[in-house]
């Protein structure tokens, strides 16, 4: 436990504070605004007719969108052979545990990983994964979107118009986090990610990035089968 704290003040030096941080937190959301409205007028490319493989065999990537007209895809990286995969890929994708709301904007959220469909479907049910899970262990569609095999993570977002299917976003590393709830919590409270990259006022408790997140074996544990 650290002693370290923040300065104690009157109530009325803390919403002075308070106030001057709110400025530019809206300041931040308004460019996020603006960004996301650049974002629904970038260009697309037309993708070729892949086939993946589902829980049920190979799909076309188009059903993929099982009948919606948006489609996100979170490329899971993977290891073969390794039976715990990415923490980091298992740990951001448990945090989606309730996707129905997509439903009314047209939309659906998956996973698509170049593990062979078998090993995949039984890591999703070690680790209690939520999502549905794709192949293109048989295709090159991770490789041509950023996700080749022993490659990192993306994600990627279509767009269906019958059967052709555009690409419309892509990103990697910290552009993910947007995505998430976990690091947006973490970042209001006052020790925030408690990683030693980030600027924090002496004393603040740091670690060595990654050393808090959960490991794959610990997020089956507590999500996957025989959870409490």
């Amino acid at each position: 436990m650290t002693n370290a704290l923040p300065p104690v003040v009157d109530a009325d030096t803390w919403q002075r504070e308070l106030d001057a941080l709110r400025a530019r937190e809206k300041a931040a959301t308004r460019e996020l605004d603006a960004i996301a409205a650049q974002r629904r007028r970038l260009p697309m490319v037309r993708m070729p007719d892949y086939t993946l493989e589902g829980a049920d065999g190979p799909v076309r990537l188009a059903e993929v969108f099982d009948g919606k007209s948006q489609l996100i895809v979170y490329n899971h990286m993977w290891f073969p052979g390794q039976e715990w995969q990415c923490p980091g890929c298992t740990g951001f994708t448990s945090q989606f545990t309730r996707l129905e709301f997509l439903d009314n904007y047209d939309a659906r959220f998956v996973i698509v990983t170049q593990g062979p469909i078998g090993e995949a479907l039984a890591y999703k049910r070690r680790v209690g994964n939520r999502m549905p899970w794709y192949s293109t262990a048989g295709s090159s569609f991770g490789a041509d979107v950023g996700a080749p095999p022993d490659g990192g993570f993306a994600v990627n977002v279509f767009l269906r118009d019958g059967d052709t299917v555009y690409r419309t976003w892509h990103t990697t590393g910290r552009g993910t986090e947007q995505l998430g709830h976990a690091f947006a919590l973490l970042d209001v409270l006052p020790y925030g990610r408690q990683e030693e990259w980030q600027d924090s006022p002496r004393g603040w408790p740091q670690s060595p990035t990654y050393t808090r997140w959960a490991s794959s074996q610990e997020i089956a544990a507590l999500y996957g089968p025989g959870e409490g």
